[in-house]
């Protein structure tokens, strides 16, 4: 099987160092083994998304020196798979339309139970207001996955995790994705699916082998792995790297203009003095 890896940045703001680590490191690692390097626009909000945000993604990565195979894969081209994949599990009775604003989980979660995290990778973790109205729909819902109905279908299951972090075989387990996890947004109010359901998807779709991201995503993975499960598809290799952090200790995002990757171009840094921030001066 050809190593295949990718990199899914979204068009909403400039790429900063952050996402240059990533990306060169995934090129990197494919181009060691031989394999593929895929570019993927994550474009399904499309309130935020703009054309010129993604033009100047592939003009950063091309003066990176960072070439991909194939052609672009946008997730606004995917609405009917997220569609039918949201029936399947519908028929399968594993999701449910809930109408909470997220005022209303916040008030109903307001009161954890102690020892019970009160946040997890999908944010705020639901308390399960709207559980019973399994199977029903509404265009003004968004759509939940029921977690424990998930696991009790999908379990056992495990994925393999090469990051230095995280090395070795982590297996999922029921009670730590419905007591850490809950039941996660798979489509909502304003998008044909949430970012969990719809990278899984483009993931198999595109035959990735290995996902190679941040270590903040390395809690996700296990919704990942169980909805690769539900759906049948295959489970790629994880590797979860470290941050780019700025002086603080904080990690970086879009609105860190001052670290942006074209703000370092127009300031006359070469690829060269990139790939040395980031640590990565030899790829």
């Amino acid at each position: 099987m050809t190593f295949t890896t990718r990199f899914a940045p979204s068009p909403t703001g400039p790429l900063h160092l952050g996402h240059a680590y990533s990306a060169l490191l995934a090129h990197k690692m494919a181009r060691d083994a031989g394999g593929r390097f895929l570019l993927r626009i994550d474009d399904l909000d499309q309130s935020r998304a703009r054309d010129y945000w993604e033009q100047q993604i592939y003009d950063d990565l091309t003066w990176l020196g960072i070439g991909w195979d194939g052609t672009v894969l946008r997730e606004s081209d995917c609405l009917e798979t997220y569609r039918k994949a949201l029936i399947k599990m519908n028929n399968m009775g594993l999701t449910y339309a809930c109408t909470c604003t997220r005022r209303d989980i916040a008030a109903a979660a307001s009161a954890p139970q102690e020892g019970v995290p009160e946040f997890g990778p999908d944010g705020r973790i639901y308390p399960g207001t709207c559980r019973d109205k399994a199977h029903q729909t509404s265009e003004a819902a968004a759509i939940r996955l029921n977690i424990a109905y998930a696991a009790a279908r999908a379990l056992p299951a495990q994925f393999t995790e090469t990051g230095s972090a995280y090395g070795g075989t982590h297996a999922l387990r029921a009670e730590d994705l419905t007591d850490t996890i809950g039941d996660v947004v798979l489509a909502r109010r304003d998008m044909a699916a949430a970012y969990h359901l719809a990278v899984v998807l483009d993931d198999a779709a595109s035959g990735v082998t290995h996902v190679i991201r941040g270590e903040d995503l390395f809690d996700a993975t296990r919704i990942h792995v169980l909805l690769q499960r539900l759906l049948d598809l295959p489970t790629p290799v994880y590797h979860h790297h470290a941050l780019i952090r700025d002086d603080a200790g904080k990690r970086l995002a879009k609105r860190d203009d001052a670290r942006a990757i074209a703000k370092y171009r127009s300031d006359g840094a070469s690829p060269q003095d990139i790939r040395a921030m980031v640590g990565l001066a030899s790829v």
